[in-house]
């Protein structure tokens, strides 16, 4: 197990990392930024030589592939961290330095278990994409089809373990300071980030996932997924369908093809709302480096190792949530939120109702360019606080990608109106779900379903069910001795909580307002 002190001089490390890149200079500079954060700050620039401007991609590339991550998310929201900044982290996303194609051939020979011309005609050495997990070169198999080769970079594994082991240790110690900190449950949060990567390290698994959206997608004519060579993949190959078209962030090479760039902003929010929705299976990975747009104007999706799923009564409650926020009727979104239990049912729904107006209201009827996203955001932190709403980890991946499609969809269109969007596929589909003939039809299946299951419930009836809720049962959490309780048998346990408490909060608020603005 990793000594305290390696995670220490961890943290320590990839916060030097942030000042030395610039990086924190906007924070220190924020008068909203608390004086300890501003202090911190100062601490890490010291005896620093800093860029004139900020390089946030080559913070995030130096600390390593977990930030890489967080940087192709907040890439997507120049209206949080700027335009130039957002430019900037765009190029984490596919151009990142290439491992060399010697190294490359060898994995694609292990990984297939056998030499490469027996698979491939031809390779092209350059990467046309380096990411921070794989890297894909094109290529022609031996029958003659263009494929791609996604191939995952040596040694990635081991370098993610290592730094989500030091997350999970900091996630610990920061959850059990109590407060704030424990109602955000970090320690779940990085549980569940944990398992999304993971899957994502495993080609098969994305593969799988692949093949599975385009079951989901095959009646939507214009967004499509390139097909899966299941005779070129395995855990660390991924062979499929090569794309052509233009990478939706080229917004001027749209814009010459002839592209209509509203309505591709809408088809793009409107096949997310079919996946997260209707399919309950969604792309949890939309930046504008995993979308293209081919001459015909089909949107094509790429890279498939982060997907999301929500069971059908948490789709039903999200869907009655937008349709609320959408129309203004705040009960009913208060109410889903105590019935799916995100409140506790000790507050007032009517209370909760007022305080969803309050940052409803200002938003609706218009464009996501004249929303304050920081008083948005302010509002919504509140409502969380004041109301006892600890954070749903297994919603995170739909919010992040709602966060990433917004941006994609205000950079095409910066006139859309998410709301004014949604709201017809929103209604027409509840309409579907919750209209008296699927009522009918779903009362039916559920009355022979306990039917077939009686005997056994019988057998059952005194075992204890678990209570209704949105959220499903949270993964088992490791064992993580906190440095405060080492340190105990030594007298000195209040130094290092105290110690450790500055030093954890003050990263964490400085990470979470260099974040949010």
């Amino acid at each position: 197990m990793t000594r305290p002190t390696t995670h220490i001089l961890r943290l320590l490390k990839w916060g030097r990392i942030l000042a030395r890149h610039g990086a924190l200079r906007g924070l220190e500079a924020e008068p909203t930024t608390p004086a300890p954060v501003k202090r911190l700050c100062r601490i890490a620039r010291f005896g620093t030589i800093q860029p004139k401007e900020p390089d946030y991609a080559g913070a995030f590339r130096a600390i390593g592939p977990a930030a890489i991550k967080l940087g192709q998310t907040l890439a997507t929201r120049p209206d949080i961290v700027g335009e130039e900044a957002a430019q900037n982290l765009l190029t984490l996303q596919d151009k990142l330095p290439p491992v060399p194609f010697e190294e490359i051939k060898a994995e694609i020979e292990a990984g297939l278990d056998g030499p490469i011309e027996k698979f491939f005609a031809s390779i092209e050495p350059d990467p046309v994409g380096a990411a921070s997990i794989a890297q894909v070169h094109r290529a022609v198999t031996v029958e003659g089809r263009d494929v791609a080769i996604k191939v995952l970079r040596p040694g990635i594994k081991k370098k993610f373990a290592r730094d989500i082991e030091t997350y999970e240790w900091a996630a610990a110690h920061v959850e059990a300071m109590g407060g704030e900190a424990a109602r955000l449950r970090p320690a779940l949060t990085i549980a569940n980030f944990k398992r999304w990567t993971n899957r994502e390290l495993d080609l098969r698994r994305e593969a799988a996932s692949a093949s599975e959206l385009a079951e989901a997608m095959k009646s939507e004519p214009d967004y499509h997924i390139p097909e899966i060579d299941w005779d070129r993949t395995s855990g660390s190959i991924m062979t499929l369908e090569w794309v052509d078209g233009i990478k939706i962030s080229q917004l001027d090479e749209l814009k010459a093809a002839g592209h209509d760039m509203p309505h591709l902003a809408n088809r793009l929010v409107l096949t997310f709302l079919k996946q997260a929705i209707a399919a309950g299976f969604f792309h949890a990975d939309m930046h504008q480096g995993n979308l293209f747009v081919r001459a015909d104007g089909t949107i094509v999706a790429i890279d498939f190792g982060i997907m999301g799923r929500i069971n059908r009564q948490a789709r039903l409650w999200l869907a009655e949530i937008l349709y609320g926020l959408t129309t203004g009727n705040y009960k009913r979104v208060a109410e889903i939120h105590f019935e799916a239990k995100y409140v506790p049912s000790y507050h007032n729904v009517d209370e909760f109702a007022t305080a969803l107006r309050a940052v409803g209201e200002p938003m609706r009827g218009k464009p996501v360019h004249e929303l304050s996203v920081g008083q948005m955001l302010d509002g919504l932190f509140a409502i969380t606080r004041d109301f006892d709403m600890k954070t749903q980890p297994h919603l995170l991946l739909l919010q992040k990608t709602m966060v990433m499609v917004e941006g994609v969809a205000t950079a095409l269109n910066p006139e859309i109106n998410m709301w004014d969007t949604s709201a017809p596929y929103v209604r027409r589909w509840i309409r579907e779900e919750l209209g008296p003939e699927s009522a009918i039809a779903d009362s039916i299946n559920e009355n022979m379903a306990t039917l077939k299951r009686l005997p056994d419930l019988v057998r059952r009836i005194e075992e204890k069910f678990p209570t209704k809720g949105g959220a499903p049962e949270p993964p088992p959490l490791p064992e993580i001795p906190l440095i405060w309780e080492k340190k105990a048998h030594q007298g000195n346990s209040g130094f290092w909580r105290y110690a450790f408490t500055a030093l954890i909060a003050g990263g964490a608020g400085a990470a979470a307002m260099w974040m949010w603005g």
